[in-house]
């Protein structure tokens, strides 16, 4: 007699490996897996069994239904890949209602409209800053001169550091972000700890300060001052601010660097832009949908269940990867192409959907907005010199190397 089992529709793609991000080959198979099995099952992989939920529809009922398929650090992990330090990562995002709702509260008013207004200003002037200093006519690294510094930077003003401390934060955003079948070994754990350790001595100093000071705007400080933050436990402390560094600014340099290949790919769109400059909050919209920085994220099953005609068994892993919703021709037609004036550029999924989603988002755009404003400015475009060194991971979707040139008029 067929089990249940025997009848689930088998994923015959590994799309959980590092090669097909780096060597850009993902889209055919997502595009297989959309028009096939919509929803389909990976009985083995680096990272364990999983279900893939690839299109756009199942993606948002996963999201939405929250009661069933859990966030919760401790049933799981919020990617694919199993807690690195063996136990979990207790921050707001890896949580249900009520303590997820609880502490997002802390964080949210951070990006308040009215916060939003201040940070925009000073977006404006460092983003402006920034390309005014970058070589004409020479190659630099993309990544290295521009995504990195504005983003990095920006976190340092959220946390109020100093802003030379924005490759220190860095090396702990990429530590802490490193979900790969490469890291599955007991050496990068023990690497892992020592520099989650290092960070968490870092902004501890940072924290015990806020703590004897009136509240004010910064993160940390809000942090300390409320009831649902202020007594973490060290590693409540070490995933929240591992969560703050890594959605602060992983996701948003992923999509400035991928502007360029967007530009380069669609340069029309350039020329569409300098037509009518209204249309770049939309364009933000367009590179996050086009680019999907985050990949996939990762829900538990609560409990039996069903999900597109499919039985889901209480405590398997189900993984809604964004990268693929996000090119549903359903929803999104001629999806591959990068559209500035895409009218529902807004729908795609590349901030999360529902309750989690993603608390900087409005930050993100404007930071978006302020680079292609300085792009249109440019004497001519920014051309690739090469292809991009792209980031071996099947969570996070970037860059760790761009050559670039700014071509003059």
């Amino acid at each position: 007699m067929a089990t249940i089992a025997d009848t689930r529709p088998i994923n015959p793609f590994e799309v959980s490996a590092n090669a097909i991000y780096t060597e850009d080959q993902w889209r055919e198979p997502f595009a297989k897996l959309r028009a096939e099995m919509p929803l389909s099952w990976r009985p083995e992989s680096p990272f364990g069994a999983y279900w893939s939920v690839v299109t756009h529809d199942l993606v948002q009922e996963v999201e939405l239904r929250h009661d069933v398929f859990s966030s919760r650090w401790d049933m799981g992990n919020i990617t694919i890949a199993e807690a690195v330090n063996g136990e979990g990562f207790p921050n707001f995002i890896a949580q249900d209602p009520p303590i997820h709702t609880a502490q997002r509260k802390v964080i949210a008013p951070a990006f308040s409209p009215s916060q939003i207004l201040k940070l925009e200003k000073l977006v404006r002037e460092r983003t402006e800053k920034l390309f005014s200093e970058l070589p004409r006519g020479e190659e630099f690294d993309w990544v290295e001169r521009v995504s990195l510094p504005l983003t990095l930077g920006m976190l340092c003003i959220l946390f109020d550091m100093p802003f030379e401390e924005w490759r220190d934060i860095k090396r702990w955003s990429d530590w802490a972000s490193g979900v790969s079948e490469e890291n599955l070994n007991e050496e990068y754990r023990a690497q892992f700890l020592v520099q989650m350790g290092e960070m968490l001595a870092r902004f501890d100093r940072e924290l015990e300060d806020r703590r004897t000071k009136p509240p004010t705007d910064d993160l940390l400080s809000r942090m300390v001052h409320s009831e649902a933050m202020g007594n973490m436990d060290a590693m409540e402390r070490i995933a929240n601010i591992a969560l703050l560094i890594v959605g602060g600014n992983d996701t948003t340099r992923n999509s400035m660097s991928a502007l360029v290949e967007a530009f380069d790919k669609y340069p029309g769109e350039m020329e569409r832009l300098r037509a009518d400059p209204s249309l770049t909050p939309n364009a933000a919209q367009e590179i996050i949908r086009w680019q999907s920085p985050v990949t996939h994220m990762r829900r538990t099953a609560l409990k039996d269940t069903e999900l597109a005609g499919q039985r889901i068994g209480k405590g398997e892993k189900v993984v809604m990867w964004y990268i693929s919703a996000n090119r549903d021709e359903r929803v999104f037609p001629d999806a591959e192409r990068f559209d500035v004036g895409r009218d529902n550029a807004r729908r795609h999924v590349g901030f999360g959907h529902g309750i989690h989603r993603c608390v900087g988002a409005r930050l993100a755009e404007v930071q978006l907005h302020a680079v292609i404003d300085q792009m249109l400015k440019l004497p001519g475009p920014v051309v690739p010199q090469g292809k991009p060194t792209r980031l071996a991971s099947p969570f996070l979707h970037g860059f760790t190397a761009m050559p670039v040139k700014i071509m003059e008029a």
